[in-house]
């Protein structure tokens, strides 16, 4: 079968448990979020630092700091002492040269200090468990599960994947991705489209976008749907009542990419998650 053959309907009659379907929702948004929050994940990021090869004090992290053509270098005073793949180092660590999207998580004391490299630069970014984002954290707002976002679609693979350039959330800086095709489907009686990059599993995919709840009920700069493997044919589900935030939604310590230009949908998408409340009033 060509995958021109897969027909772009939607699923949503294949869901015959609303409470079921419901119930699944609840349960993967409630995982997601504990994610989001756990003792050292995005909401416990007390700071953004870029390093320069000039050794530089970070706040919240002990040392100075600086980077190099040989990679990032903690330079710890005499009784400081992180923990680095389980092994204790002290004074001078060099954490060598980081593959771009890479990072390494040190230990010290009840705080992880993430060293990583993002759009060709490397950073640190301190996560500390008392931070305020995190503990008053109360969840994610989100549209009602509803099975009417849920569609069928067909994964179109480009001839060779696209080196794919978008911006991000932080100014100036670029994201680089491997496109390796495209997601069509239908949704409100129109004919659409998304340029997908490669997924967190085998096979899968991922799906920056954006539309026209964007900035209104929804984070303005991005939303994120993971879609699994194509089916015979190349067919896919897109189910939008997924669609999710990315950390630069809750903090401006992140430096998440922006959809590509053609991944704007005419519509709104008025499912998946809101704008999180640390961000300010949700509409709707």
């Amino acid at each position: 079968m060509s995958t021109r053959d897969v027909p772009l309907a939607t699923a949503a009659s294949q869901v015959v448990d609303p409470e079921g379907f419901a119930a699944e929702w609840e349960a993967w948004h409630r995982a997601k979020d504990a994610r989001l929050a756990a003792e050292h994940g995005f909401l416990a990021i007390t700071g953004l630092h870029w390093l320069t090869a000039e050794p530089q004090h970070v706040p919240d992290a002990p040392g100075l700091w600086s980077t190099g053509p040989d990679g990032v270098l903690v330079e710890l005073d005499e009784d400081t002492e992180l923990v680095v793949d389980g092994a204790a180092v002290r004074g001078r660590h060099l954490f060598g040269v980081l593959p771009e999207r890479g990072g390494v998580n040190a230990v010290w004391g009840d705080a992880v200090i993430e060293v990583a490299r993002r759009g060709g630069h490397d950073i640190v970014r301190p996560r500390h468990p008392g931070h305020p984002l995190r503990t008053a954290f109360t969840g994610t707002p989100a549209y009602a599960p509803d099975p009417r976002w849920v569609v069928t679609g067909r994964y179109e693979p480009f001839p060779e994947p696209r080196p794919t350039t978008v911006g991000a959330t932080v100014e100036g800086l670029r994201h680089v991705y491997d496109a390796p095709g495209r997601v069509t489907f239908r949704l409100d009686g129109r004919e659409l489209g998304l340029t997908v990059f490669n997924g967190h599993t085998p096979g899968a995919f991922t799906a920056l976008f954006t539309d026209a709840t964007s900035g209104v009920t929804t984070y303005a700069a991005n939303r994120d749907l993971r879609i699994d493997a194509p089916g015979p044919g190349g067919e896919v589900v897109l189910d939008f009542n997924r669609a999710t935030n990315l950390p630069c939604a809750y903090t401006d310590f992140a430096t998440c990419p922006l959809p590509p230009a053609e991944n704007r949908l005419p519509l709104a998408v008025e499912a998946g998650e809101k704008i999180p409340r640390e961000r300010g009033p949700v509409a709707g």
